[in-house]
């Protein structure tokens, strides 16, 4: 069986349609959480691809497991695995190849449902959904060699491809349920966080989620058979 290696950010976080999707392509999940002591592999031989997904911390906190996670980027990409960065993750890929991830000039948030523009590359990839959802206040640079598949009005860069790296900055992975999940432990822990300069309103958000869930899901589907599986 193949194995997918899909890297956590907290005790509870789980992979969302990124997991589900993989399974039903007969991947086995290989979940591990450097946050709480997880160690990663030192060579990649056993599995097919990984996934680094998203978390509330920032990747400029000076956090032991997630300085960790920047350095471990070097066996990704020497082992030429299929390897998919979303938000946190894509920003790790990012300082690895020692670009910088920072917050916009206007100090605005994305959180919410944002519209993507591809470029020239991304036309194909973004030809049918163009409304993601997002939860970030921070953005990363272009790193030297990539070629850029999306563009953002707040966040210039939204997606780009390095060597066999996929890296965006919205969240494909979030499904309903997800999103509904997301939405609780934030009202529990931080409240405050769901009304910063530039969140959208809840319901709003609620209702881009009955609009725009299963064309989502649709696009990932396409993203997994068309691209990244394909490295």
């Amino acid at each position: 069986m193949k194995k997918a290696l899909i890297i956590l950010h907290q005790k509870r976080s789980i992979p969302g349609d990124i997991g589900k999707k993989l399974i039903k392509r007969g991947y086995e999940l290989d979940i591990k959480r450097p946050c709480v002591g997880c160690k990663l592999p030192n060579q990649l031989d056993d599995y097919s691809l990984v996934v680094i997904l998203g978390g509330p911390i920032s990747v400029n906190d000076n956090m032991d497991y997630i300085n960790y996670e920047i350095e471990w980027i070097d066996v990704v990409l020497k082992s030429e695995k299929p390897f998919l960065g979303i938000c946190l993750g894509a920003q790790i890929l990012t300082k690895y190849l020692g670009y910088k991830v920072e917050k916009n000039s206007s100090h605005l948030s994305e959180i919410g449902f944002f519209s993507v523009t591809p470029t020239k590359e991304g036309v194909e990839l973004f030809k049918n959904q163009k409304y993601f959802y997002q939860f970030h206040d921070e953005g990363f640079e272009l790193p030297a060699g990539s070629k850029l598949l999306a563009k953002g009005e707040r966040f210039k860069n939204q997606a780009f491809k390095y060597k066999n790296c996929y890296a965006f900055q919205f969240h494909p992975e979030v499904n309903f349920y997800l999103h509904l999940r997301w939405l609780y432990f934030v009202f529990l822990k931080n409240p405050k966080k769901l009304f910063v300069k530039g969140a959208q309103n809840i319901f709003y958000q609620i209702y881009l989620r009955i609009k725009y869930n299963k064309k989502i899901s649709l696009w990932l589907d396409n993203f997994l058979d068309n691209y990244l599986l394909k490295i």
